[in-house]
């Protein structure tokens, strides 16, 4: 039986999407992941770090969490004094002692390149309004502001989009997994201040009113330069040039007056000047002897990044240097947050929530198949609307992987609807090839074509609003559901119907 172009299609689109979803390397892989760890522990100084995959635990292989639960709990029971802990990576060891378990979190590895939303990993989100109507810029910068926020406070695993509703409402969706909804609200119900002080005294603070200016994208003022060996490690350094207004600089120059020279760090004064995100220390700076007493307008800010070798030290760097002209450019906004709505989000609740909803689309496959064969007593026909339906999933999941789409449970629901939705147009293209009708097969399954991109384009502009609907918060079963149609209507629903046509050619 030869096979046509559309078949062919579809084929090659099942494959592509099988390699996008399937983490190869991991897949025989035995360990479990690194997904955060204490900045401040002895085993992020010895060189883990977040990505590590750990395979051992003092010679004791780890293959999965329960494995290196136990381990790491045998390592120090009953025991109050410092322990070597030795950890062996996918590509390296590391070696420390610590008096307690090391403050690491770690996730079974990840057989699948499927990106989880926060209804399936668990934890905390909130829809936040700004008690002002920002444009569009203000809620970028409100919006880098709160991310850093929350870097500072060490939560790596943290989504921060803007939202929007049909009355026009301009919202902050915050979302972290692994918090509580009191952790979420304390770290984002309060107003982001900015302060640059010197022996406690403020300089500046963030905004437009004492910084005029902060270099950035610009290699002639700011930029990462040089890169030195460290014990176990590297460390780059960075520097960029801020512009203060006239005001900020007299203070600047009131206090830097009043300051003596380091005696243990020459060319530099004796009092750091500390920069404070929400009354947080955030980090301390160096001040250069020649700025003393001066009513300077322009101010280098340095600081540095490490790493375990140079490329990492300097990515570090980098980064350190984005955060902290991100603080300074918008640090000190005067906008005041309201939550309008705070949830928790149970991984178990949505891990059961999505096994049932799979089984019901994989049982009502089946109910569809049974009751097609009874009904048109075509055994093949039925196979290959369950070949259609199952490749039409799996080309819509290919197509989140590559997208990097998180699957929440808004687009679970999705996937059922297109597996519903796919079903009922395969019987209009079954049935219209059955129809008694004196036309050519090729009509018939044109016609039945031609209902189903009607059909399409009517559900297609029905689901728009939903980008914007409830804040965005159904936008993932709108992109879903939307994606779904559209491979149904370039790729699956063509290739059926010439899988009929080439079935119906063979029995004649």
């Amino acid at each position: 039986m030869k096979l046509t172009i559309r078949i062919w299609i579809l084929i090659i689109f099942l494959i592509i999407s099988l390699i996008s979803i399937v983490n190869f390397p991991a897949l025989f892989q035995k360990g479990v992941e690194i997904k955060n760890i204490d900045q401040n522990s002895s085993a992020f100084t010895s060189g883990l770090k977040p990505g590590d995959i750990i395979t051992s635990v003092n010679n004791q292989p780890v293959e999965n969490l329960a494995d290196y639960s136990k381990e790491i709990n045998l390592l120090f029971k009953d025991k109050n004094e410092s322990v070597k802990v030795v950890i062996n990576t996918k590509n390296d060891q590391f070696v420390f002692f610590s008096d307690s378990i090391p403050q690491i979190s770690v996730s079974k590895l990840k057989k699948t390149k499927l990106q989880a939303g926060l209804d399936l990993q668990g934890g905390a989100r909130a829809l936040v309004k700004p008690e002002e109507q920002l444009t569009k810029d203000q809620m970028q910068d409100l919006i880098a502001v709160s991310s850093q926020r929350l870097n500072v406070y060490g939560i790596s695993d943290v989504s921060i989009r803007q939202a929007n509703d049909l009355s026009g409402n301009n919202y902050m969706l915050v979302e972290i997994a692994g918090a509580t909804p009191k952790d979420l609200e304390n770290l984002i119900a309060k107003q982001g201040k900015f302060d640059a002080k010197i022996d406690n005294e403020t300089v500046f603070v963030g905004g437009n009113n004492d910084i005029t200016y902060v270099c950035r994208n610009d290699a002639n003022c700011a930029r990462v330069d040089t890169c030195q060996p460290s014990q176990g490690g590297y460390y780059c350094s960075y520097h960029f040039v801020i512009h203060l207004s006239e005001e900020a600089a007299k203070r600047h120059a009131q206090i830097t007056g009043k300051l003596g020279r380091n005696s243990t760090n020459p060319g530099y004064l004796d009092k750091q000047i500390d920069f404070y995100l929400d009354d947080e220390l955030t980090t301390s700076l160096f001040i250069a002897e020649s700025l003393k007493g001066q009513e300077t307008t322009q101010i280098q800010i340095q600081g540095s990044g490490s790493g375990i070798d140079q490329k990492a030290a300097y990515a570090d760097a980098e980064e350190s240097m984005k955060q902290m002209q991100t603080i300074l450019i918008t640090g000190s906004l005067p906008y005041k947050l309201e939550i309008v709505k705070l949830d928790t989000i149970s991984p178990l609740l949505g891990q059961k929530f999505t096994y049932l909803i799979f089984l019901t689309g994989f049982v009502a496959l089946v109910a569809v198949s049974i009751i097609i064969f009874l009904r048109y007593r075509n055994f093949k026909a039925s196979i290959a609307l369950l070949f259609t339906s199952f490749s039409e999933v799996i080309i819509l999941l290919g197509i989140a992987a590559l997208i990097k789409w998180n699957l929440d449970l808004p687009s679970i629901v999705g996937i059922l609807v297109i597996i519903g939705t796919g079903v009922d147009q395969q019987i209009v293209i079954l049935d219209e090839s059955k129809s008694s009708r004196s036309i050519s097969m090729k009509e018939k399954l044109k016609g039945a074509l031609f209902i189903i991109v009607s059909s399409y384009l009517t559900v297609f502009a029905s689901l728009l609003p939903l980008f914007w609907a409830g804040a965005g918060l159904l936008k993932g079963f709108a992109i879903t559901t939307l994606i779904g149609l559209t491979v149904g209507v370039l790729i699956t629903r063509p290739a059926f119907a010439d899988m009929l046509g080439l079935l119906e050619k063979n029995a004649s």
